[in-house]
């Protein structure tokens, strides 16, 4: 067996363990509280069950498109930028006053206008997790490619390198752990705003589902919800995770 599967393995395992644990702390709340407002997670996972094929999947299919999708058009735009203002100092000169500016508001504060502009649909919420997932991508491939050695940079010169194969092979590759584990952080902010996008204003998405089950006084739908969302976050972050293991492979044997 090799070192990648055993790897793959042990985080399976991992996500079982500690998914069993929450179960079991699921349930003990649920027995603890005796409340109907608070179901055990045999009645969410009926109400998973007998809602999936009907209106969640739906529901599902929505808010996985919507953070998936901005979260591609984020790492078109960021990465390049980022490997740009990181090596082109006249073009970080330029750009650094206005990301400096615009990186720390908190981007849901444009919402009301967002969707003033782009209006209730899909466009709305793309953009915004876009707006707030690029500038994470943006400043830390910068950051990263700020980090190179001087003297790798010079190596390749040396050899007779043009100014693309130093993006190539030298500031890409060294930038995307840090690249990666940022878009990693940045899942649980893209579905902590797709959630708070989706509870308003529209009807469709897990938000609105959530949202419209609370409601309807109807706990064992909200959790379904809320399951649907959570498996989400952990399936995207899985994915993420397959991508350092195959893109930066030679960091795992060099931690090896």
């Amino acid at each position: 067996m090799t070192r990648g599967k055993r790897e793959l393995q042990k985080q399976l395992l991992g996500y079982l363990g500690a998914g069993l644990f929450l179960l079991l702390l699921w349930q003990y709340a649920s027995w603890a509280l005796k409340t109907p407002l608070f179901p055990t997670p045999g009645s969410a996972f009926r109400a998973t069950a007998r809602l999936l094929t009907v209106s969640l999947g739906k529901h599902l299919w929505i808010s996985t498109y919507r953070v998936v999708l901005s979260t591609l058009i984020s790492l078109l735009l960021g990465l390049p930028g980022g490997l740009l203002m990181g090596y082109e100092r006249r073009i970080d000169r330029f750009l650094a006053p206005l990301i400096y500016i615009l990186y720390p508001i908190p981007k849901i504060v444009f919402l009301p206008l967002i969707l003033l502009f782009l209006g209730l649909g899909d466009s709305s919420k793309i953009f915004l997790i876009t707006f707030i997932v690029f500038f994470q991508i943006l400043v830390t491939t910068r950051d990263a490619v700020r980090k190179v050695p001087a003297e790798t940079i010079s190596s390749l010169r040396s050899l007779g390198g043009s100014r693309l194969q130093i993006y190539r092979y030298v500031l890409l590759p060294a930038s995307l752990p840090d690249v990666l584990t940022s878009l990693r952080l940045s899942m649980g902010t893209a579905i902590a705003v797709l959630f708070f996008a989706e509870s308003f204003a529209t009807t469709e998405g897990l938000g609105y589902f959530i949202m419209d089950a609370w409601s309807r006084a109807a706990p064992d739908e909200m959790f379904a919800g809320i399951i649907m969302m959570g498996l989400l976050g952990v399936g995207l972050f899985i994915i993420v995770d397959l991508l350092e293991t195959v893109l930066c492979r030679w960091q795992h044997l060099k931690n090896s």
